[in-house]
């Protein structure tokens, strides 16, 4: 999507109430990409994305602001978080697995394009085999040695009128097939079958990307197994169309786009970098510079082997969020600092706020209860003084408590609504009207005990 940054920041307000500041600095950021592209490529090779850092505590949008941008543009996008890396030598992740985590996103992300442009030609191969199936072939199968001498027995053409016959046969079965009148006719079916997973002891140790090449690897040396298999025509129909769909695919052209979208429209994530601030000369923040320096050739540039193929992180835009509450952006090493020039302090949501994201955005929290209640046939209202409640309940919480931003809407409303959601016709018919008395009377055992409300709310 070819978006102006004024364009940009009105589709994420949708979605995210207040932090103006980051919204504009995201599409200045995106626009840029747009500009990038647009140059002659030996002018394009000398700009690097300006990488941006966004300061602020949890809760109050850091992650969705860049997951709704990587949305808007179908760019890959993955996030990560920075503590889940560890030095080269100690046990864990090593950071150059986000990039492949972001080819992996893309090639999923391009299958799924792909797969839809082929889909109609997928799905008359479909109907050819489960045809065949209904109506098999009466003309005996060959010798196998014949196919490897090059020998083929002439055979006598069919009978016409028996031929005839056949095709109209098959052409009834075709419009009944369309018509789905046979659905629940049991046919004989051969399909592929799935190696078994042999590595899956390490996909979630350092060696999660070894053990993945080496599985797919051996899946391709081996022969494929075909597996006869009884089912309805309806049963056929699903476990026959992703077969053809990835017979149909070209893996290699989805690896050269996937690489191409990654390098030129990635966007990484990196949560809670904070975590990995400070100098520390012992104990176990003793790898934390060091995961530092680890990440730094990525986000400076540099080049990672995929099972797709190299990729070059130097056109990757990167973003990087933490709270910083008892580290500041300075302790990280300076070389890193100096890779996020961009610099966004979010602020804290205010009660205004939070009263805003209970209904503002298109996915508020409270049109979310409204749509599941809606499918027992209940019409959930809240007045306006119950929202405003339930906002100033969750923000006096997170003043007295840990700050958790929008995420203590979440459990505030899972205690207003627990009676409702348990016993939804039991409560009051088929409309419910909730309001600031009934917010105060669900909370206010909770609210006044100081010691259960740290662990409920």
């Amino acid at each position: 999507m070819n978006l102006e940054p004024r364009q940009v920041v009105a589709e994420l307000d949708r979605f995210i109430v207040g932090q103006a500041a980051a919204k504009r600095a995201l599409a200045i950021a995106l626009r840029n990409r747009v500009r990038r592209s647009q140059l002659p490529p030996e002018q394009q090779a000398e700009i690097s994305p300006k990488n941006i850092m966004l300061i602020g505590p949890t809760g109050v949008g850091k992650t969705e602001l860049a997951r709704r941008l990587a949305a808007l543009v179908n760019a890959p996008f993955v996030k990560v978080e920075a503590t889940k890396y560890t030095e080269v030598g100690y046990v864990g992740r090593d950071v150059e697995s986000m990039v492949r985590d972001l080819v992996e996103n893309a090639v999923r992300t391009i299958r799924r394009e792909k797969s839809h442009e082929v889909a109609d030609k997928a799905e008359a191969r479909v109907e050819e085999r489960i045809l065949g199936a209904m109506l098999p072939s009466r003309t005996p199968s060959g010798n196998p040695f014949e196919a490897w001498l090059g020998i083929r027995e002439v055979r006598q053409p069919e009978d016409n009128e028996e031929n005839a016959s056949r095709k109209a046969q098959k052409e009834d079965l075709r419009r009944r097939l369309r018509a789905r009148e046979l659905e629940d006719l049991l046919i004989e079916i051969e399909v592929s079958e799935r190696p078994a997973a042999m590595f899956d002891m390490f996909a979630n140790t350092g060696m999660g990307d070894l053990a993945s090449g080496m599985q797919e690897m051996l899946g391709s040396l081996l022969p494929q197994k075909k597996k006869r298999r009884k089912v309805t025509v309806r049963q056929a129909r699903g476990l026959l169309l992703q077969e053809e769909i990835d017979n149909l695919l070209d893996t290699e052209e989805i690896a050269r786009l996937a690489i191409e979208r990654s390098e030129q429209m990635g966007i990484i994530f990196i949560d809670e970098i904070d975590k990995i601030a400070g100098k520390y000369g012992h104990g176990p923040d003793v790898s934390r510079e060091g995961v530092q320096r680890d990440i730094l050739p990525i986000v400076e540039g540099s080049t990672v082997a995929t099972k797709y193929g190299p990729v070059r992180t130097d056109y990757i835009l990167f973003i990087a969020a933490g709270a910083f509450h008892v580290s500041k952006p300075s302790d990280l090493i300076p070389e890193l600092q100096g890779r996020f020039p961009i610099r966004v302090e979010l602020d804290s949501l205010a009660e205004g706020d939070l009263e805003r994201i209970l209904v503002e955005p298109e996915n508020a929290l409270l049109s979310q209860y409204k749509k599941l209640m809606a499918t027992e046939g209940i019409k959930l209202e809240f007045t306006d003084d119950a929202v405003k409640e339930i906002a100033r309940i969750a923000h006096h919480i997170n003043s007295t408590t840990e700050d958790i931003g929008a995420r203590r809407l979440h459990t505030v409303m899972e205690q207003v609504m627990e009676e409702i959601a348990f016993d939804s016709h039991g409560f009051g018919g088929d409309k419910i009207s909730i309001d600031a008395e009934y917010v105060r009377k669900r909370l206010q055992s909770i609210m006044r005990n100081e010691d259960l409300s740290r662990y409920i709310l």
